[in-house]
């Protein structure tokens, strides 16, 4: 009986924290995702490249939160780093290979595939006060 409290005992010297290291990563993560809405719905958005950028930083401060304490890999042994570095090498190598696949695709575009390609969209700014509906007016006008 008395391996078993020694068993016991280590086990628990071996723990993953207590709860309120989890409880301080729920916070923090309820902290971030009012970050996350804050900065959503404020004027850094109509900056689009400042705005995504703060969302992507807040978004992967969120993940590396759940990925190191609720999915235990901050007490995992550094087997990890075999899996996750030639992975993380890989992704980065696919996004460097098809970046520019993605930018050039329309320069070898034959005439008959311009036909068929849908038209870029346009960004059209319209005034607050009548939010584009001046222009159907004019249509109806004209036509009777």
């Amino acid at each position: 009986m008395s391996e078993n409290n020694v068993h016991s005992d280590s086990h628990d010297q071996h723990g993953h924290g207590s709860i309120t290291k989890y409880i301080v990563v729920f916070v923090s993560l309820c902290c971030l995702t009012a970050l996350s809405f804050g900065i959503a719905n404020s004027s850094i958005m109509d900056t689009p490249s400042i705005g995504w950028i703060s969302m992507m930083a807040v978004s992967c401060a969120k993940a590396l939160l759940v990925i190191l304490f609720f999915m235990h890999l901050i007490w995992e042994a550094n087997w990890k780093y075999v899996l996750t570095i030639p992975a993380t090498i890989m992704s980065i190598f696919l996004v460097i290979m098809l970046v520019p696949d993605i930018g050039c695709r329309t320069r070898k575009y034959s005439e008959q595939r311009w036909q068929h390609a849908p038209q870029p969209q346009s960004t059209v700014t319209h005034d607050d006060d009548d939010h584009g509906h001046e222009d159907e007016e004019e249509e109806v006008d004209s036509g009777v």
